[in-house]
């Protein structure tokens, strides 16, 4: 890859990011809400939920986070690459 492709794909990589995680947001809390019958995913500092729960949803969320993130970060790096002929990971 050139540095002129990495330059042109570093705001590209960064808004992708961006879009990513708002996403993976959206996406985990309609999956929390149909799984759990409640609004938000506990935290850890909330004493009313049990560890379990708590680390349930940790895990949920870090799932969805990197399945999105990832499946975003692929299209993006095939968009980039119809657009200038480069692959940006290499």
């Amino acid at each position: 890859m050139t540095k002129a492709a990495k330059l042109a794909y570093r705001p590209f990589g960064l808004l992708s990011g961006i879009a990513g995680g708002l996403v993976a947001g959206a996406v985990f809390k309609q999956v929390w809400r149909r799984i759990s019958d409640e609004e938000d995913a506990p935290n850890a500092l909330q004493s009313e939920y049990p560890w379990r729960e708590v680390l349930l949803a940790a895990a949920l969320q870090g799932a969805v986070y990197a399945v999105v993130k990832a499946a975003i970060d692929r299209g993006g790096a095939k968009a980039f690459e119809r657009w200038t002929g480069e692959w940006p990971g290499n």
